[in-house]
This record gives C-alpha cells, structure tokens and sequence, in this order.
C-alpha cells in the first residue's frame, strides 16, 4: 500500500481508483457523507488523530490542573501551535461541562515525539498515572453525558475495556453525590475477555471508588441474579440485578476510528459491519432486558455504518414494541455538532448493494439478515422473493424500489470526523417505558448464540475487523504491565491444587473468614473468587486502632478480601472495602448460585505490613494511599497535622526522625502516636495548634509509618513526586497574588 506524502505513516487514503470508487460508492450510496462534503472528509481522514485528554472531575488538584492548561500551556505552546499551521494549540471541547475536557492540536505521536512538546508530555503522563487525568478520544467522552446519570443509580458498562467511559461514569457518579459521603449507586463494568478486564481494572483503579465491581461476563448472557423465591433472599436487600443506566457500546467494525488506527484501511471493505450485526443486536436486546422500567440506555459504536448502528437500533424497537422508545437529545450539548440518523441506506454484500431483503440471493442470505434492511421485512412480507432473482451476484439499481424506515431514527445521532476534527462516532439514546414483551424476555432468556465464545473480545469473526477501540495504540503495552500485577496471574502460573483449595478453606474456616467456593464451572482464567472479611479480631483490631466508628463508617460486611490475597497459611494479606451497593450485589449473587465471573470489586483499603518493631498494640494493617481519600474523614486516631515546610520536607527526604522537623510540636506529636500506621494531613501555619481540623475532599494527606524514632513515608515515589510538583504550583500561585496584592497597594 503506497503512503501519503504529507504523513509517511498514514497509508494513503485512497490507494486506487476501485477502492476510491468503493469508498464513494459505500459513502454516497448510505448518505452518510454528502458530495460536497466529500474532499474535506478525506482530507481530515488523510491526518493523524489530535489527542484529547479529560482532567479528573473528582481528583483533589481539579482546579489547580485546569488552570495550569488555561494559564500555562495554552501560551507556552502557541508558537508550536503557529508552526504546525494551526490557531490553537490546546483548547477546551466547548460541549464539555466546567472545561474539563480538552483537544489538543498535536497527534499522540507528535507529543510523544518533539521535543519542543516535551514538558507538555511529561505533565500528561505524570498526571494520568496518578488518575489526575484521563487521556481519551473526544468522541469516546459523548456518551456517558447522555446517559443522564445520578449517584443513586446501578450503571451497567456492557463491554467496558479498557475502561475510559468507565472511569468517566464513576466520576459522574461521585461528583454528584453529597460530599463527604459514597454514593449509594455503583458501576458494574463487564467485559468478556479476562486480559482486558485486566486492562479495566489497571484503568480504573485510579478512580479510587468503593462503588466499581468488574465482570468477565458475555454481555449477550449477562445475568440478572433473580431469585426463584421471595424467601430466598435471606433478609437481602436486592432481589434481582437490574440497573437504572445502561452503556452498550458495542465491538464494531471500527471504521471512525480510522485516524487512529489507518491500518484499519487494509482490511476496510464496504460490508465490514454485517458479521457483527447480529451480535450487536443481541447485546443490545440483553442491555434492555437488564434495564427497569424508566431507565436509559446508551447504544452506541465507533462505526460510520448504517448496518451496525441505525439498522441495529431499528431491529431492537422492533422487536421491543412500544416498551422501548428512541430519545431525541438534539437540544442537548448544542455546541456537539452531530448529524441525525439515517432512515433509508442500502445492504452491501459480497453479491452487489441490495436495496431490499427480496433482492437478496438466497446463496447470500446467511451473510445478509432481514433486520439489515430499513423495513426489517423479509420476502415473506414483501412481493416477489428471493426465487425471482435466482442466484443473481448483484441488484440492478432500478429493480426494486428503496426502503425508507418508518421509525424515528433521526433521533439518533452520528459525529463525522471532519465536522470538528475527531474520529467517528454513532449515539442512540433508548428510553424503557414498560416491560419487555413477554416473547422477547423468554427468547433473550434462552437465547444461545452462535457465536458465542469470544465474539465480543476484539478477536477476527468471519474475515470481519471487530474492533473495540478507545487507547488501543497502547493497549498491548499495558496488558503487558498489568496482565502480572498481584491477584492476576495467569492461569498457567496458578499452582494451587484442588486439594489445597479444600486445605485453604478449611483454615479460612477456623479464622471465622467466610469462603464463598465457587460452583465447579472449569477454570476461571484469571480470576480469582471474592471472599468476605468475616474475622471480628481483624475488624474490631482496626476500628481500635484508627479510631473509626462502626455507626459512621460501617466495616463489618464491607470488607472483602481475595483467594490470592491470602496465603497458604490463612493470613489476609489485603483487604478491600465495598460500598452498600456493591455488597448487596455481591450478596445476591452468592444467594443465586454466583453467575457473575466478579474479576475484582472494592477499594483496596487495608494492606498487611510485616514490621519487627510492631508491638502487640500495633496494626499489622496500614492504610493504602487509594482507601485514605475515603477513610480519612472518619478517623480519630493516628493523625498527625503538618504545615506546608515540613509537609514538603517528608516528600523528598522519605523518612524523617522526631527531632528533625522544622516546627518542632510536629516532631512532639508524632512521638506520642501509636507505633504503626498513620496519616499526615496538610494544614495552613494558623491551624497547626487547633487539631483536630475538619477533613474534606480537597484535604491533602499521605500515608506514613510511625517508628520508635522517625516517621517514615508511605508513598510511591511517582506519587511523591506528583504532589511535590503540586503543592510548588500552589505556592508559586500564592506567591504571585501576594505580589499583585503588593504592588495594588503600592499603586
């Protein structure tokens, strides 16, 4: 494939006449690209993918992050802004809420690459490795801000990996719960491939949330853990899973993400979206039949074609009748610009374009579906069959006349990549007014898919590109990193005998931990079963020692822990805490039988600490940097308040003794605190002697170890470095409007 001069990585676009006529045709022909538009599409198609980026809604330093891309980069990158012909460098999304999300005018590769850019990299990755920011496509950030979520909701994330739109949903969530407390709803994100849960669950750890439970299930057969009976639940608060918001983005062809990944170009071909539109039917069917009545659900693919998004959206409000009905948000996000959906396109197959499903061959018709076409009627509701063309390879264009559909998909929405230079994109918000029909229920019910194994995990189906992208030009890397982390190891690494399983569980028995053993259902790849805290020695030991009461921050019933979170010889070694939502979940789902494949759930909140100078007295459990933003505010122990000098001080020296802190009543204080776990919290120099100091979600603090002589931090060097480049921001901040207080005042 020949490439393009302007951008030697990039396969020129197109390549001959008969894949420039296929494209045109398949273009002009579904109506998605107007002729006029033509050049300009190809033209924006032809560049690299500017990189867009979100800074975390919820994370302490929100603010101070949006005013450094306001006040710092966006004028020290102007000049390489101006050199690439371009008016802005960095710029906010203008449909975004609060300026959070932002576009800038350089591809990935770029920022990676010029070094003129490299302060600007270094401060992306910094601050996205510490969950600060979230580096996604801008078209990927659309659809989670339709989906209308409040922090009372369940959200199901259907095909969640690798995670972005996930992260973004927990942040939505959070951020509109009342401060200081867990939201009482919770995100489920599922997905059917154990490597990429893994990639989920490295994405969203960073989310630093009680209320995230991730899946490894089919979203074609997720399961709603109903009970058979009432009085099975057992006094539980749930009694079937359903969920109030439903994200289905489903695998696609993967055609709007061309500027992304333009390999995508060797395999493109115009019927690219028929293998997967079966599936994606189904999946959205199983998403409905999990959403209650008045809830929403999110349809969308990062695919330009008709037969993978209004063809799919038209087969499902069929078959849902007027239990499902098609939302129109054209008044929503007016700064989006969108075009609305298609009522009438054509079927492309390997036998020609086929305007209706009478046209098709019936050699042609297990690749070509009914509910392809914008009637969803098969020859049997129309005139004149299949036997009328024989075994015919194509349709002249004038033998039957064009289907238009008579449902309202103009409510839907697709973004075109030369419209405001982004990849492609397809929305469809669905609103449940009232129960499934009864039919659809058992059908979705008993349902077994063809296609079943793996369809949905990124893998080739039938010589089609079945793609679920987002990050995918890194996401191997991570796999990679991540695919080795603790409690997900391979399969093949896992060395522990049924025999010593039953060994194990006997021992979790004797501790009072209770095991939920799994049904025998074959090897869980990678995934390891969830087991409750049940050891009051253990909680009653914590609650003690921080100071935590049960009324205000319950623990018992909210700790979990995992299989391989604990050793041969019965010792937890860490422990989880999971929000109300999460545990009723979780419980329900042992009540029936667990058909959820839970890959991970909970905040890691406790971690076992082997220390010599541990007295009887002492914790063997610290708290972890990601459980102390939630635990802080219900501790009354173990606390230690420090100003900013000696703050700063402990970051960069790491450990530091008693007598050596610059204010002196710090070091007194840390003397007199528990050997063990503690917690350093920043204050301002007036607060240092009116302890204890009321903690919110901007309160800064950090994990430490107390020793019988110094006190040692309890952060990674990452981290450290992060929030010593933070807290000297914020002091150059102060500084400068001191200075401008001055000189006012002097005018």
């Amino acid at each position: 494939m020949s490439k393009d001069p302007s951008n030697p990585m990039l396969p020129l676009i197109p390549t001959s006449k008969s894949q420039s006529r296929q494209i045109l045709i398949s273009r002009s022909t579904t109506r998605i690209v107007k002729a006029k538009e033509w050049d300009s599409f190809m033209e924006i198609l032809r560049k690299p993918l500017p990189a867009a980026f979100r800074v975390n809604s919820n994370g302490q330093f929100c603010d101070d992050l949006r005013l450094k891309l306001e006040n710092d980069f966006m004028e020290s990158l102007q000049a390489e802004a101006v050199e690439s012909g371009e008016s802005e460098a960095i710029k906010p999304l203008p449909w975004y809420p609060k300026n959070l999300a932002w576009h800038s005018n350089f591809s990935r590769k770029e920022i990676r690459k010029n070094q003129t850019l490299e302060r600007f990299h270094e401060f992306l990755k910094l601050e996205t490795e510490v969950g600060n920011m979230t580096r996604q496509e801008s078209v990927s950030m659309v659809p989670p801000l339709f989906l209308d979520v409040h922090p009372d909701h369940f959200v199901l994330d259907m095909c969640a990996a690798p995670g972005s739109k996930t992260f973004q949903l927990l942040e939505i969530i959070h951020e509109s719960s009342e401060p200081g407390s867990l939201p009482n709803g919770m995100v489920v994100a599922n997905d059917v491939d154990y490597k990429r849960c893994n990639l989920l669950i490295h994405q969203t750890k960073r989310t630093c949330t009680t209320n995230l439970m991730v899946t490894n299930n089919e979203g074609q057969h997720f399961p709603n853990c109903k009970t058979k009976e009432a009085s099975d639940t057992n006094h539980q608060s749930i009694d079937q899973l359903l969920f109030d918001r439903v994200l289905c983005d489903v695998p696609c062809s993967g055609d709007g993400t061309l500027r992304k990944a333009p390999d995508i170009w060797r395999r493109w071909n115009s019927g690219s979206g028929n293998g997967l539109h079966s599936l994606q039917v189904v999946l959205a069917m199983r998403g409905l039949s999990v959403l209650k009545v008045g809830g929403r659900m999110i349809y969308s693919t990062c695919s330009m074609n008709p037969i993978e998004d209004e063809a799919v959206v038209a087969e499902i409000l069929r078959r849902c009748g007027c239990s499902v009905e098609l939302v129109d948000v054209s008044h929503k996000l007016p700064e989006l610009i969108r075009r609305p959906g298609l009522k009438k396109w054509k079927v492309h197959d390997r036998g020609g374009w086929y305007r209706s499903y009478k046209d098709v061959p019936k050699s042609q018709r297990d690749g070509v579906l009914k509910s392809m076409f914008p009637s969803g009627k098969s020859d049997k509701e129309s005139t004149g069959g299949g036997d009328r063309y024989g075994d015919m390879t194509s349709i002249s264009s004038d033998e039957s006349a064009e289907e238009v559909c008579d449902l309202p998909l103009e409510r839907c929405m697709r973004i075109l990549p030369h419209d405001q230079n982004t990849g492609g994109f397809f929305i469809a918000v669905l609103h449940k007014v009232s129960p499934l029909p009864e039919f659809q229920e058992k059908i979705n019910q008993r349902r077994n898919f063809s296609t079943r194994k793996n369809i949905n995990s990124c893998e080739a189906v039938s010589g089609t590109v079945v793609t679920k992208p987002e990050e995918g030009a890194e996401e191997d890397t991570i796999l990679e990193e991540v695919v080795s982390e603790n409690g997900f190891e391979h399969p093949e690494n896992d060395n522990i005998s049924e025999v010593g399983i039953v060994e194990l569980a006997q021992k979790l028995d004797d501790m009072g931990v209770r095991r939920e053993v799994p049904a025998m259902q074959g090897k869980w790849k990678g995934l390891y079963p969830v087991v409750f805290l049940r050891d009051e020695t253990v909680i009653n030991g914590i609650k003690t020692f921080y100071g935590i009461k049960d009324e205000s921050f319950p623990l018992y019933g909210h700790l979990v822990t995992r299989n391989s979170d604990i050793s041969s010889h019965g010792n937890v070694k860490r422990i989880y805490y999971v929000s109300k939502a999460v545990k009723d979940v979780l419980e329900l789902n042992f009540s029936v039988g667990k058909p959820l494949k839970i890959s991970s759930v909970g905040l890691k909140m406790f971690e076992k600490q082997s220390a010599k100078e541990c007295e009887a007295n002492c914790c063997s459990f610290r708290i972890t940097s990601e459980g102390l933003p939630v635990i802080l505010p219900y501790m009354t122990k173990q606390i230690l308040y420090a100003t900013m000098a000696d703050f700063k001080n402990l970051l960069q020296q790491k450990s530091i003794k008693f007598l050596d802190f610059i204010h002196p009543q710090i070091g007194e204080k840390a003397a007199e605190l528990a050997l063990g776990s503690c917690v350093m919290v920043l204050v301002d120099d007036t607060q240092l002697g009116s302890e204890p100091v009321k903690v919110n979600s901007s309160t800064i603090a950090i994990g430490c170890w107390k020793g019988k002589a110094s006190l040692t931090v309890m952060v990674t060097t990452l981290d450290c470095h992060q929030l010593i480049q933070r807290l000297s921001d914020r002091s150059k901040e102060v500084e400068n409007a001191e200075n401008c207080f001055k000189t006012a005042e002097t005018d």
